[in-house]
Formats: C-alpha cells, structure tokens, sequence
C-alpha cells in the first residue's frame, strides 16, 4: 500500500498535462493507467492541431492549447516532433462555400484567425489542391503533433518531475472516507491518496460508476489511414467544409488521412474493427482535395476509440458531493486543446480562480 497527494486516474494527453503541471508545482502525485502512458486514443490520434475542426466555443482554450504544442522543448521534451502548418478548409459547392463562411464567421467571434480567402489565393499559398474548389478557408494556426511520440515524451517529463508511474494498474474500486480515497487494482494493490482525479477517456463512465454517478459518454470508434512514402503532395494541413476530413504529410513521406470516419468499437470489450465503405469514403474525399493522392497506397489503418458527451463538450472540474475530487475529459478536437486544459484544471486544485462552468459535470446530472 503506498500513499500520495494526488491520484490521476487515467494517463493520457488529459490526466499527463494535469500531472504535469501539479507536480510542477510541488504536489506528490501518481499517475495510474490500466495499460501505459499516452497508448490509448492519445497514442494512435490524428495528432491534427487545428482551428478548422475545433467547436467554436472551445477556440480559446485550443488557440492556448495549440501555443503549448508550438513551445514543447519548454515545458515537456525536445523529443517530440511537432509541425507548425498553414491550415486550409476546403470548399467545392456554393452551398459549401455558404456553409464555410458560417462557420468560419461564428468561430472568429470567438477568436479564431480564419479569413476566407479565394481560389487563386488557396493555389497560391498549396498548388497541390483540387483546382475546382470555391473558396477555402485559411489559418496560419495549425499544423500536428507525432501522437506516437507523445507517451515517450510525458513519460521522461513526469518521471523528471518525479511523478509516480503506475502502468498496468486497473481500477477496480474506489473507497472515499476521512478525507481520503482508496483505489484498489484488479491485481490487489492499493493507493491511498487525499485528492482524486478522473481522466479516463472513453472509459470515464465506468470510473464514475465507481462513485455511484451515471453520465453517459458516447465511444466513437474513429479510422485512420497513413499511406507509403511519396514525393510531397501538400504544403498544407487540409479539412473540408462538408465532410470529415483531415490530411497532411509528414516529414517522411507518408500521409495520414482522418477525420472521423467511423469504425467499429467498443470501449467495454476493448474491440475495434474497420469499415471498409468508411475506409474507401475516407479515401476518396482525400483524393478529390489532393488529387495527386491517387497514386498513393494505403501502408496501414488502425482505430482510436474517441470520447464524447450528449452534448459534445468537455467535462472539466469538481465532481458533486465529493471532496477534492475531480475530473476531466470528452474535449472535442481534444489533442489540440488537452495541454491547456490540464493546466488550467491542475489550477483550479491548486487554489487558483479559474473558471471552469462551462465544463461543469453538473449539466448531465
């Protein structure tokens, strides 16, 4: 039995970021994951950091998140390959243009740097584009991160800062009483901790059953697609306005296509399988934006199992009528905006005034 300041249930880009920045900070915390940091849906994401795709509410914490991501060898590692990129939205219809000027309009309200730009303008900045769009939307804000490299990097980071790290530690059990939570493994071990944390991803359903809330949280099993290695093809990062879509090409070579296309998933049996009509879908619009994707071959596709609520935003804060728990998690375009929202929740615990309502857990309940 061993004791700490704070559990983390969960390690990854969330419950990381979150223990990263308390350890920082002087708390003992230990990080507890059922298999190892960062090889989750944080280990096999897209990586994509991008405005394009982002609710427009959440653009301020991703317009943070993504300044985090441009700054790694700061406050993570220099191990980690991260591409500033100019981002490019697509449209090919006048009902898409219409559609892209909405949205791009509602999400530089909120902050975002999105100009419409025209046909000219797009092939100029990437004449690799199908040269019969519209318009295209452009921000100079994006570009991704190598998510296979992410475990590697918060791992070295959290052991510098000397965080505890639990692999293989699946929770079975959480006690609270006098001031404490007990958190018991399926293997017997047991973790006595004054302050708790949620960060489970698509299984925070399950870890909140543990303390008798129900919030339903929606699995989506999400394909991707990385192709063999080519000459460049894009100097872009790409999404479309009609169509979930998201391209670009990595320093190698290969090209990673997604934008969540649908497989097939679940999180309770720890099961995923392709779709194959998804799989060609996906193929097919990324082709119509690159047409020099045609001579691409498909290296291989995988599945991440994705994290939402009912109302496809982020739970982030104070779990009700306990103390000194917490939880966050479900955070749309998550990859982009989950290095700020840990740091802004290891905040919150810290004492801090930080305003997390509209996050609030207590919206379902």
């Amino acid at each position: 039995m061993s004791k700490t300041d704070i559990a983390i249930i969960g390690g990854g880009i969330n419950g990381a970021s979150t223990a990263l920045e308390l350890a920082k900070n002087g708390l003992k915390v230990t990080l507890l994951d059922k298999h190892s940091i960062c090889k989750g849906a944080s280990g096999v994401n897209a990586g994509t950091l991008t405005m394009h795709m982002t609710r427009a509410q959440l653009i301020p914490y991703a317009k943070k998140g993504w300044e985090l991501w441009m700054s790694t060898n700061k406050w993570l590692s220099k191990d980690i390959d991260v591409e500033k990129r100019n981002g490019l939205c697509l449209a090919f219809t006048e009902d898409e243009e219409k559609l892209l000027n909405e949205r791009s309009k509602i999400r530089k309200e909120y902050g975002a740097d999105i100009e419409i730009i025209s046909k000219k303008e797009a092939l100029r900045i990437d004449p690799n584009i199908n040269k019969n769009i519209k318009c295209a939307a452009f921000c100079a804000m994006d570009g991704y991160v190598s998510a296979n490299q992410t475990g590697y990097a918060y791992s070295k980071a959290l052991k510098e800062h000397k965080v505890k790290i639990l692999n293989n530690f699946e929770v079975t059990e959480i006690e609270f009483s006098e001031n404490n939570y007990t958190i018991l493994s399926k293997t017997g071990e047991k973790l006595i901790s004054k302050k708790l944390i949620l960060a489970t991803g698509v299984h925070l359903n399950k870890a909140l059953e543990l303390l008798n809330i129900k919030v339903n949280i929606k699995c989506l099993p999400q394909q991707l697609i990385v192709s063999e290695r080519m000459p460049k093809v894009m100097d872009t990062v790409i999404t479309v306005a009609n169509g979930k879509l998201s391209l670009k090409q990595f320093k190698n070579g290969t090209v990673l296509i997604g934008g969540g296309w649908p497989g097939i998933g679940s999180a309770e049996e720890n099961f995923t399988a392709t779709k194959s009509e998804n799989l060609i879908g996906n193929m097919r619009l990324a082709c119509h934006a690159i047409p020099k994707l045609k001579r691409s071959r498909v290296a291989r596709v995988w599945l991440g199992l994705e994290a939402e609520t009912d109302d496809a935003m982020p739970i982030i804060g104070e779990l009700p009528d306990f103390n000194n728990a917490y939880i966050i998690g479900s955070i749309h375009s998550g990859y982009t905006s989950g290095p700020y929202m840990g740091k802004l929740l290891a905040k919150k615990i810290l004492g801090e005034d930080v305003d997390l309502s509209l996050f609030d857990i207590k919206r379902f309940l």
